[in-house]
C-alpha cells in the first residue's frame, strides 16, 4: 500500500506496479499533492518548455495506472503497525498490507485571508524555489519570521527588485546568523509588528497588492507587489503515526538511508520526510528508493 499521490507516491506506484506488486494508492486529503496547487513547472526534466503542475501529476497516475497500479479516493484514518502485515482504517474499511510506503507530504501551512486560495499558482506560493523566477524584476513579499521566511527572501532577491519581508513580530525565531544575511541584503526590506489582511486580486487572476493592518496601531496600509511567498512552514502528514514512528520535532518522519523507518516494511519518502529539498524531482527520487527496497523486502520476506 502506498498513501498519497504525490510526485513520490506516483513514482512508488509506477515502480511497483512494473515490478507485479500490484500497489495500491490511497490518494489522501490533498490528491496529486503540492503539485496539484501549482501552475507551470520549469525545473521537471524532460520538459523543456515547462509543463502545468496538475499536467505533470495527471501523467505520472496514468503511467502508473498502464502497469496496473489501483487508485483509491479515500484517507487513512488510523493505523496499526505493530505486527505484519500492518492494519490500516482505510475510510470504512480495513486493508491488510505486508509493505507500506508513506508519502503523504506536507501541507503548506497558509494564513486563511479571504483572497488567498483563489490566488494559489497565481502569485501566491509557498516555494520560492518552484515560482521565484517567475517574478523577475517584480516587487515580492515574504510572510513569516524564521528561517524558512530569511531563506524564502535571500533566495527570491537573485529575481526580485525588491523583497519585504513581513512578520507580526518585532522579534524573529529564525536563527542569528540568517536574521543577519537577510537584514544586510540591500534588497530585503523588514515590515515588523503587521499582518496581513487579505491579497488582491483575484479578478484579475494575479497578485496586484496586499492589505497590511499593524497590530500595535491598527492602522491599515496597502503594499504594491506581484507575488506573496510564505515562509511558515509546513504541516507533515503523519500524525495518525504518532508514537509508532520517530519523528522530528515539527512531525516530520525520522528515515535511515533515506526511505527506511525504524519498522521492517514501513518505508517514508517525499515531503513527509524531507523537509530540505521539497522539490518534486527529489520527491520522485526517493519515492523509487522507497519503491525499491519493497520490492527487496519482499523477495527476503516472502521469496516472490
Amino acid at each position: 500500500m502506498i498513501i498519497g499521490s504525490g510526485c513520490a507516491g506516483h513514482t512508488a506506484a509506477l515502480y511497483t506496479a512494473r515490478a507485479k506488486l500490484e500497489p495500491l494508492v490511497i490518494e489522501g486529503h490533498e490528491p496529486g499533492g503540492q503539485l496539484s496547487l501549482t501552475t507551470l513547472v520549469e525545473n521537471f526534466p524532460g520538459f523543456p518548455e515547462g509543463i502545468q503542475g496538475p499536467e505533470l501529476i495527471a501523467n505520472m497516475r496514468r503511467q502508473a495506472e498502464r502497469f496496473g497500479a489501483e487508485y483509491q479516493l479515500a484517507h487513512v484514518t488510523a493505523a496499526d503497525l505493530s505486527s505484519n502485515p500492518f492494519t490500516l482504517k482505510v475510510g470504512k474499511d480495513t486493508i491488510q498490507t505486508r509493505t507500506l510506503i508513506i508519502a503523504s507530504g506536507a501541507s503548506a501551512r497558509w494564513l486563511g485571508l479571504p483572497n488567498e486560495q483563489a490566488l494559489i499558482g497565481h502569485g501566491v506560493s509557498s516555494c520560492a524555489t518552484c515560482d521565484g523566477f517567475f517574478f523577475s524584476g517584480k516587487d515580492i513579499a515574504v510572510i513569516g519570521g524564521g528561517d524558512s521566511a530569511m531563506e524564502e527572501a535571500l533566495f527570491l532577491t537573485r529575481f526580485a527588485t525588491k523583497v519585504s519581508l513581513i512578520h507580526r513580530r518585532d522579534e524573529f525565531r529564525a536563527s542569528k546568523i540568517m536574521l543577519d544575511r537577510a537584514r544586510q541584503h540591500d534588497k530585503i526590506a523588514f515590515i515588523t509588528n503587521t499582518v496581513v489582511e487579505d491579497v488582491h486580486d483575484p479578478s484579475k487572476k494575479e497578485v496586484t497588492g496586499l492589505t497590511l493592518r499593524n497590530v500595535q496601531t491598527g492602522k491599515t496600509s496597502q503594499l504594491p507587489v506581484s507575488a506573496m511567498f510564505l515562509g511558515i512552514g509546513h504541516i507533515p502528514n503523519a500524525k495518525i503515526f504518532e508514537g509508532q514512528l520517530d519523528m522530528d520535532q515539527d512531525g516530520y518522519l525520522k528515515t535511515t538511508n533515506n526511505v527506511f523507518t525504524k519498522v521492517p516494511g514501513v518505508y517514508a519518502c517525499g515531503d513527509v520526510q524531507d523537509r530540505r529539498y521539497r522539490q518534486a524531482i527529489t520527491a520522485a527520487g526517493s519515492g523509487c528508493m522507497a519503491a525499491l527496497e519493497v520490492e527487496k523486502f519482499l523477495e527476503e520476506h516472502t521469496g516472490k
